[in-house]
């Protein structure tokens, strides 16, 4: 055994206990200094997030703004209803956690128990509605619905119902001035998504929980306008959520108030009109099909030629916007959005897709001319053409010999477009060009096809020009298809999928003969139809349509005028459109829509118009009426209608009459003229900064009409020929001037009703 000597152990051990000395004083160093960096460099952040903790918030909504036609007429404001809520802290610190109180409440405003239950609980992932997404410190509405008697209770009692409150409060209101409905324009509000908040939160204008927000139309489109900004009350309040203090307040500020180019009158002509042609539409008999016309769906637009401005946009089938104020219940929701309901929440004005028919032909006149036609040159309006066996026959077969354009136009001589185009589909190199010139596709988006118009409302749609790019991109898309499909001696439809399969990407005759009368894969929409005959009537400009015409501050101070924008001009020269206009003038006095036109003061407001019934694989015709003044363009389209002239022509007819005060024997009454002229001045802004309105009457149809006019003679309906025609593809509306100066010179009793019939083919 080592003897270890006694100095050598004491130095061992002294070092030792130096090291831990210094191990002690690193440690004490390391964490004084970590905690002068948490309390001294960045204690007040920390304090204010600690703060921040023990603060909630409380939201006072701003008032919504109006949207006001374009005299100042509220589409939509906010009318004061009495609410019934209930502070979930308050029910909380109840025993029972306010179940007896709610209960209780229920009673009072004929509610079931579990019904108000459900309005308390908060939102989270596996809560299904009703529930309350909001702050749990807001006063959680039950009703907005509530009645004097059952506020009145409720207040009374107060001590029955404690953490209940019964006040006034703005709700959002869609009034239909004079029953103008408006409601796909307008669209609707519903509350704020976590994920709309989490996405905003970082932008000029963020949301709160207890936000409602538009879902689509106007109410979308200028919703940060609109909504203003909510005022916020900030509470102290300990970790039991009891307030022990107010921090601070913020005010309210309400929305600016939007005024449309919409005329709440004209509207309600165009929504009535429309309406009424697809009854009466409903009531004819389709010879193709063997049943009545099913009209399903419908859309017009009245625009200002010479701005873009919409002045009415009607959309059928319709639904009532206020549908949605409070909340809309499930059994409501289905009658929206389920499969039978038709989807009136689609605006197919701008969403509506379908072949044009024979209205497109102002587009394919203007590709002849560029690519070398002489507008006035000679044209064989044959009554049929052939290509490869196939036969392409002219509306009823008929034969006018050698017309120009100009005169095609006219008749609607589908024969006249058919050798244009198969002439430039030669030239192009037929199945196998090099550089094609494609002058008939190339005009299509010059006039501003195959894309969206810039309209201000959301979710437009940009119709289709089947050019050789699409035609490629749909082949490729859905070559499996057909070739799995296709049989050569199948079907119909398998016969054209075994086409469609081997060279479906190919542009063959019978495509570009099909497009030019717009039939085929081309689809518009009637906003873009509306925007082209506008650009023909103001000579050539195409406007972006707008519907918002200047964003007023609440206190009227601030005036934000939305100016008319352009997105183009027609590829067309001025002689040609001069000559062009001139033709669709003679549409509406010798053409396929002079007998609806018949008695019109044409001296005095020339009237333009085009005709155009397109045929659709599997359903019945689409009609399609298009027509312009110096002021106006209107466009109506039903789906499934008949012919243009025979299903939209009498109420395109009657919004005319309407707008410019036009009595039943032709002469001008400036007195019952609702729009005479486009309207340019704003309504008047008062000291206050509310927007002057005039009085508005309960039904404006009803006083266009006489007194002895009934309902029924507005909606009765008979066989007339134009509706019974549009037998063959492309076909249009009879242009034989004998078959029109049969239905033109029936005898004028001066009667309104008679003429409304009469224009309604069943006088």
């Amino acid at each position: 055994m080592t003897n270890i000597p006694e100095t050598g152990r004491s130095t061992r051990v002294q070092t030792r206990l130096v090291v831990i000395q210094i191990l002690v004083l690193s440690l004490l160093g390391t964490l004084g200094g970590r905690l002068w960096y948490l309390q001294i460099r960045q204690g007040d952040e920390y304090a204010k997030e600690a703060s921040g903790n023990h603060v909630q918030q409380v939201v006072q909504p701003a008032v919504r703004g109006s949207i006001l036609d374009a005299r100042g007429v509220a589409l939509a404001d906010n009318e004061t209803r009495l609410v019934v809520s209930a502070s979930r802290t308050e029910l909380l610190k109840m025993k029972d956690d306010g179940k007896a109180v709610l209960t209780k409440l229920a009673g009072v405003l004929g509610m079931k128990p579990q019904e108000v239950m459900d309005k308390v609980r908060l939102c989270d992932a596996e809560t299904p509605q009703p529930c309350w997404n909001g702050s749990p410190y807001q006063p959680i509405p039950i009703t907005d619905e509530a009645t004097p008697k059952q506020a009145l209770q409720i207040r009374e009692r107060a001590e029955d119902f404690p953490g209940i409150t019964a006040e006034p409060q703005a709700v959002r209101r869609y009034t239909s001035p004079g029953k103008a409905n408006t409601a796909q324009v307008l669209g609707y509000l519903s509350p704020v998504t976590d994920e709309e908040i989490q996405k905003a939160q970082d932008t000029e204008s963020p949301y709160l929980r207890s936000d409602q927000v538009g879902r689509s139309g106007l109410e979308r489109q200028y919703d940060k306008a609109l909504r203003g900004k909510a005022g916020v009350t900030r509470y102290e309040v300990d970790n039991l959520g009891r307030v022990i203090g107010q921090a601070e307040s913020d005010a309210a500020q309400p929305g600016s108030n939007l005024v449309t180019s919409i005329d709440s009158r004209v509207q309600r002509v165009a929504e009535y009109e429309l309406n009424e042609a697809m009854k009466a539409a409903r009531k004819e008999y389709d010879r193709n099909t063997g049943t009545t016309y099913k009209a399903d769906a419908g859309a017009v637009v009245v625009m200002e030629a010479k701005t873009g401005r919409v002045v009415a946009m009607a959309s059928n089938p319709t639904y009532d916007p206020n549908a949605w104020v409070g909340g809309i219940s499930a059994a409501d929701y289905k009658k929206l959005t389920g499969k039978d309901s038709n989807y009136p929440l689609l605006n197919r004005a701008i969403q509506g897709q379908a072949a044009p028919g024979s209205i497109f032909k102002v587009v394919s006149s203007a590709a002849a001319v560029e690519a070398g036609y002489d507008f006035d040159g000679r044209y064989d309006c044959s009554s049929s053409y052939s290509v490869g066996g196939q036969v392409f026959k002219n509306f009823e077969s008929a034969d006018n010999g050698a017309i120009t354009i100009g005169r095609a136009l006219e008749l609607s001589c589908d024969t006249v477009y058919y050798r244009l185009a198969h002439e430039e589909w030669k030239k192009d190199g037929g199945m196998n060009p090099k550089k094609p010139n494609d002058y008939f596709y190339k005009a299509a988006h010059q006039f501003g096809l195959g894309k969206e118009t810039g309209i201000d409302l959301p979710n437009e749609v940009t119709g289709r020009v089947p050019d050789r790019q699409w035609k490629q991109e749909y082949w490729e898309a859905n070559k499996d298809a057909w070739c799995k499909t296709g049989k050569k001696n199948g079907s119909y439809v398998e016969r054209i999928s075994y086409e469609n399969c081997l060279e479906g990407n190919k542009m063959r005759a019978g495509d570009s003969i099909n497009y030019s009368i717009g039939q085929g894969d081309t689809l518009v929409t009637p906003i873009q139809m509306a925007t082209i005959y506008g650009a023909i009537s103001n000579g050539g400009t195409l406007y972006d349509p707008t519907i918002g015409k200047a964003v007023v501050s609440p206190d009227g101070k601030r005036v934000e005028e939305i100016k008319p924008e352009s997105h183009g001009k027609l590829p067309i020269s001025k002689a040609t459109l001069a000559k062009m206009d001139e033709a669709l003038a003679g549409v509406a006095t010798r053409g396929t829509a002079a007998w609806r036109f018949e008695g019109w003061p044409q001296d005095k407001i020339p009237m333009h118009a085009k005709t155009g019934t397109a045929e659709v694989y599997g359903k019945q015709t689409t009609s399609w009426f298009a027509t312009y003044t110096k002021d106006y363009a209107i466009v109506m389209t039903i789906s499934q209608g008949g012919t243009g002239s025979g299903a939209s022509g009498p109420a395109v007819r009657n919004i005319y009459d309407a707008l410019y005060g036009v009595s039943d024997d032709g002469a001008i009454d400036k007195k019952k003229a609702l729009l005479p002229e486009p309207m340019k001045a704003l309504p008047k802004i008062k000291a206050d900064g509310t927007i002057a309105s005039p009085k508005v009457s309960k039904d404006v149809v009803k006083d266009l009409q006489p007194k002895d006019e009934d309902a029924e003679g507005a909606t009765e309906g008979a066989t007339d020929a134009a509706t019974e025609a549009a037998t063959e593809p492309g076909g249009d509306d009879p242009a034989d001037p004998q078959d029109q100066q049969a239905t033109v010179n029936t005898p004028d009793t001066g009667n309104r009703q008679t003429r409304r019939r009469k224009r309604r083919g069943r006088a």
